[in-house]
């Protein structure tokens, strides 16, 4: 199985299925038990130190052989430190967010790494592909965290139509349904975040996880539209009071101050009602806390009886 997916075969991993690279959450436990699992798991640097990147980077290396990545904010203020951790411990892939990583590419191309940026349009797709990516995570706004404007569905299609390189799909993506809907648009492969989140390796407060256990369809809210840096959370007191000062007119400096260290208050310190909990839409349909290597399976060998639905459908 999967033996000639374009994805596996560029990554040598098992599984055509990414863990999202979160921030706080996306650390060594997480991503070498996606590896171990037959996927690719991601370390999230978000505006990790690059002290701190190392140890992750370290940790992940003793805990699995399998191949594995870190997922680089290209706005954090430590980019240029993280890059070079990253190039010296030799990762063996490196997605990137929230910019054009083409000025690193030569440096990361030169020690094999495969570049794979993620995009929310059709022209940032192509302008990074012409910077030498590997391969492009098409994510929808279904997503959780920052996001763009598209919805999965018309995204990742066009996404595939317009560059000459594999497409791995985000936003909205947690079982086998998803992943058979997500070849059937032409994509590689899938990437999760909020299912892995419910994961006995995630290290996320069990107060996170159970606002994401208890979330429906319509639990989650976009922030920060006005800043040019839209947010899928889930509403809480804290989303309330921001879409407020929103709507009101607050500045970028104001908003960005409400915001400050919201993310790690909820994930670490359990505040799920003045902190940010960033979660996707399809937190509504998760109602379990499984191993990593049972969310991969379940999904794997659902694959199959997903196909023969659609076939007797079709006939």
């Amino acid at each position: 199985m999967f033996e000639n997916n374009a994805i596996c075969k560029l990554l040598k991993i098992q599984y055509p299925i990414f863990q999202g690279g979160m921030a706080w959450i996306g650390t060594a436990e997480l991503s070498s038990a996606v590896s171990n699992a037959g996927g690719l798991g991601l370390i999230g640097a978000g505006h990790m130190p690059p002290d701190i990147l190392r140890k992750e980077i370290l940790k992940c290396k003793s805990w699995t052989d399998k191949p594995f990545g870190v997922n680089i904010m290209l706005m954090s203020p430590f980019v240029k430190e993280v890059m070079q951790v990253v190039v010296e411990e030799r990762v063996p892939v490196v997605t990137t967010g929230a910019g054009n990583p083409g000025e690193y590419v030569p440096a990361l191309k030169e020690i094999g790494t495969k570049v794979i940026p993620v995009v929310a349009s059709v022209a940032l797709a192509k302008r990074l592909v012409k910077s030498g990516a590997d391969a492009v995570i098409a994510e929808g706004c279904e997503s959780g965290g920052h996001i763009g404007e598209i919805s999965t569905m018309p995204l990742v299609p066009q996404v595939v139509d317009a560059v000459d390189v594999p497409v791995i799909a985000a936003g909205g993506f947690a079982d086998s349904r998803g992943i058979v809907a997500a070849f059937a648009l032409g994509a590689s492969a899938i990437q999760m975040g909020t299912r892995f989140v419910l994961s006995k390796e995630c290290i996320a407060h069990p107060n996170y996880k159970n606002l994401v256990l208890k979330a429906k369809d319509r639990s989650t809210v976009v922030t920060g539209r006005t800043t040019g840096h839209p947010a899928r959370v889930i509403a809480n007191k804290l989303t309330r009071t921001y879409l407020e000062m929103e709507a009101k007119g607050a500045s970028v400096e104001e908003l960005e101050k409400l915001g400050e260290g919201a993310l790690h208050k909820a994930t670490h310190g359990g505040d799920v009602e003045n902190g940010s909990v960033m979660i996707g839409q399809i937190s509504g349909m998760l109602d379990d806390i499984k191993s990593v290597k049972e969310i991969i399976d379940d999904i794997v060998n659902g694959i199959a009886p997903v196909v023969t639905n659609v076939q007797r459908n079709y006939v």
